[in-house]
């Protein structure tokens, strides 16, 4: 059996606990020039946060307004405040303490959870990162994507294999939680080239790990490569099979935060079977207890 994280939430706050994806207002060091423009190739104009809401809102009000659309579902729970587009630790320390430090105060957030690249972690920001967690738990989520260089350079990721090593012992050091994003399916890699990223992530001592379908998004130039016919995308059965797979090495002490995604429909241009989240959890959920049986 797999640590799925509805199960370790409940484990360690004693509720149901629900993320709220928030705009810190950052861009990324991959779109303004510092390490590259146009970002990651998979990467949308949104930043990978198609459902955050808006960087021009206070804090307190993007809390709200997340709450209000989750209401129905989250009676008496807690939450997670979710910082998830572009890069944020990418800016000044006093600009992203008292955003971040608004989110905890909300007495119903039990964590904060800061996406972020590991490229993007100086001394300054590791010591506030280490003061917040003082206050609540705070993970940082590390975009790695794959631990090959070949694809890294392909998907235009900006940063070496050590550099996200180094951000792991040094986000351990100051007491911070590490998920690391894992993409399957990523252009030219074989099932074993996935595999191997996995085992690389668990053999790091990562706390978290979130496995990403591959989404092919309008407008990005993931978008033109296919369309061009330079890939194709997994089908259902594939990415159950390479899942399947990947959970076998992940020990139950690693939380598995995501065994997919939901790209948003209106612009996610392939695999389309993958529109339909609920379908494919459920898929997800069928074969890997059928593992354990």
């Amino acid at each position: 059996m797999y640590k799925s994280l509805n199960e370790h939430l409940r484990e360690r706050f004693g509720t149901k606990v629900y993320k709220i994806a928030l705009s810190s207002g950052c861009t990324c060091p991959n779109r303004d020039g510092t390490v590259g423009v146009g970002g990651c190739i998979f990467c949308a104009d949104t930043g990978s946060g198609d459902f955050a809401q808006r960087a021009d809102l206070p804090i307190g009000e993007q809390i709200k307004l997340a709450k209000e659309k989750i209401a129905s579902k989250n009676k008496g729970g807690k939450y997670i405040a979710y910082f998830q587009s572009f890069t944020n630790t990418y800016g000044s320390v006093e600009c992203l303490e008292s955003k971040f430090m608004e989110a905890i105060a909300d007495e119903e957030v039990v964590a904060l959870s800061i996406a972020t690249r590991p490229d993007c972690l100086p001394k300054d920001i590791l010591e506030m990162l280490k003061r917040l967690n003082r206050i609540k738990p705070v993970w940082v989520e590390l975009g790695l994507q794959t631990i090959h260089e070949e694809t890294a350079k392909y998907i235009r990721r900006g940063y070496p294999l050590k550099v996200y090593d180094r951000a792991v012992k040094d986000l351990h050091a100051v007491g911070v939680e590490v998920i690391t994003h894992v993409i399957i399916g990523l252009p030219g890699e074989t099932k074993a080239d996935m595999l191997e990223t996995v085992q690389y992530v668990v053999n790091g001592k990562a706390e978290g790990i979130k496995l990403q379908l591959l989404h092919v998004i309008e407008g990005t130039d993931l978008a033109k490569n296919y369309r061009a016919g330079a890939f194709n995308t997994l089908t259902m059965d594939e990415y159950i099979e390479i899942i399947k797979e990947c959970v076998a090495l992940i020990p139950e002490t690693m939380v598995i935060h995501r065994l997919t995604g939901d790209g948003n429909k209106r612009t996610l241009l392939a695999p389309l079977w993958s529109g339909d989240k609920k379908k494919v959890i459920n898929a997800l959920n069928r074969a890997l207890q059928s593992e354990t049986l």
